[in-house]
């Protein structure tokens, strides 16, 4: 074989040693920002999928999805009205624990619909949460578990499972409702 043959073969090879290299630095960098992003969220997903490319890819497609949404702020009297509704609701709890878990379920709904998140579906709620707030949508996941505990009629629901659901949407709205109050880290776990 000529020299020249030889010199071709190892460019060719070097080439494409250096772009599998390339593609592999890239998906790693890509890995490494959806991690950063979705933090627990993305942990989850690559575990319910059990195959970290196809997490990672309904990760970025929640990101594409959500930029094609035209998600607001609430205007401050919005904000002030859902607070005292929140305030109302939290001291309903002291009463009728399961009533106040539905209530807050449907502020939530009612803040997430205002701001400009689809709302038909609980699945599609949690993951177009996910992109903004995705250090409580694991939050919102178990508040909604208690709240269908709570809603299947049977008293599947605890008190204390309702605290803690009631817990949990708190932190989501006090996200939502984007006022500069954080749930307290108690909330976050």
């Amino acid at each position: 074989m000529p020299t020249w043959a030889w010199i071709v073969i190892i460019v060719v090879a070097a080439v494409i040693v250096v772009a599998a290299i390339a593609a592999w630095m890239q998906q790693r960098r890509r890995s490494t920002q959806l991690k950063d992003r979705f933090g627990s969220e993305y942990d989850r997903t690559v575990s319910e999928r059990d195959d970290r490319r196809a997490a990672e890819q309904e990760l970025a497609e929640r990101e594409r999805k959500r930029e094609r949404l035209d998600i607001v702020p609430l205007s401050s009297e919005a904000q002030a009205k859902y607070s005292a509704s929140w305030q109302k609701v939290q001291t309903q709890f002291v009463d009728d624990p399961s009533n106040a878990v539905n209530e807050a379920d449907r502020l939530v709904t009612d803040v997430m619909r205002d701001r400009g998140y689809p709302i038909d579906n609980f699945d599609q709620r949690a993951d177009d949460i996910s992109v903004d707030h995705p250090d409580v949508v694991e939050n919102y996941r178990a508040a909604h578990a208690v709240y269908v505990k709570a809603s299947d009629g049977n008293g599947g629901a605890s008190t204390e499972d309702l605290r803690q659901g009631f817990v949990h949407y708190r932190a989501l709205f006090n996200e939502l409702l984007e006022t500069g109050d954080r749930a307290p880290e108690e909330a976050r776990r």
